[in-house]
């Protein structure tokens, strides 16, 4: 149905930057928004940013708002976590993740799609 891969993931320094990318493939017509969890090391996974696909509308967790920013490029089918002044708690496997509707849901239950997951790494 749709098929969605992260990258960009990797190790950088407190204070650091990422782009994380998610490539989305297949049926890609009936995916009306896009989202962005993170699960650290024997956590539950946790909603990070939403992104409408048509509008551009976004709406982050307050932990992150100043901090990440979720954009989208349509033409390219592809969806981007810019993340900014990275602390060591942001160390988790990011995942991206795809759903029918655009009203904003904070719950992974919500979603229809998955990537693999990226895994961020944030020293101190």
């Amino acid at each position: 149905q749709v098929q969605l891969v992260e990258s960009g993931g990797g190790l950088v320094q407190a204070g650091g930057s990422l782009r994380l990318s998610c490539a989305v493939s297949g049926r890609t017509v009936g995916v009306r928004s896009m989202a962005w969890f993170r699960q650290a090391s024997g956590k539950e996974r946790e909603f990070v940013a939403h992104i409408s696909r048509l509008s551009g509308s976004t709406y982050y967790v307050d932990d992150v708002k100043a901090r990440f920013t979720i954009s989208r490029d349509n033409a390219q089918n592809t969806v981007y976590l810019q993340m900014n002044s990275l602390k060591p708690e942001d160390t988790a496997v990011y995942y991206c993740a795809a759903r029918s509707s655009v009203v904003v849901a904070t719950t992974a239950q919500d979603y229809d799609y998955w990537g693999r997951g990226t895994q961020v790494t944030v020293s101190s």
